[in-house]
């Protein structure tokens, strides 16, 4: 196929008139995933919570208290990077 064939049958977004593409910002981008990362970290601070209930109940075993301890700091050690990328962008 020749390059006019291909641009009849698949439209880019800088060729087609129709199309619209949302330019996105460094910074909302940034916002975005740093609203994504704070729904995240909640979910997984109650997850831990409920780990914690049920290692103190014996419902769970303590290893599991460990996977979800870590789970927590990594969410949160993200969630502090996006946080300091965000102020970055400002």
């Amino acid at each position: 196929m020749s390059r006019k064939e291909w641009k009849e049958w698949l439209p880019l977004a800088n060729d087609a008139e129709s199309i619209h593409t949302l330019n996105v910002s460094l910074k909302n981008a940034a916002l975005l995933a740093l609203i994504g990362i704070i729904l995240l970290t909640v979910l997984v601070v109650a997850s831990f919570i409920s780990t914690v209930l049920g290692v103190m109940r014996d419902l769970i075993p303590a290893m599991a208290l460990l996977t979800s301890l870590v789970h927590v700091f990594v969410s949160l050690s993200v969630l502090v990077f996006f946080y300091v990328f965000y102020r970055a962008q400002s």
